[in-house]
């Protein structure tokens, strides 16, 4: 079952972490599990209240697409970063 913002809101911190799926590999930590090489690894796309629920699901959809494509989300937001970091120490 998908999450609502009422059920995200009301989440309660525990003494060990916990997850909350939404669908599409995506959990409230605002995980995404993807399969990549034989396992699973996660990207973690922010943090609530920062990163909504909409704007975690557009993220998680651009991950996908990017597993889709042949592309580790991992890499390619390394790659961006680098790429900011060098455009910003050039100008």
């Amino acid at each position: 079952m998908a999450l609502t913002n009422t059920a995200v809101r009301h989440a309660k911190p525990c003494a060990k972490d916990y997850t909350l799926p939404d669908y599409n590999g995506l959990a409230l930590f605002w995980h995404f599990r993807f399969s990549w090489a034989d396992k699973q690894p996660r990207i973690s796309l922010g943090i609530y209240p920062e990163i909504n629920l909409g704007d975690a699901r557009a993220l998680r959809d651009v991950a996908r697409a990017l597993v889709a494509r042949g592309i580790d989300p991992r890499v390619h937001r390394q790659l961006e970063r680098n790429a900011r970091r060098l455009a910003t120490e050039n100008a």
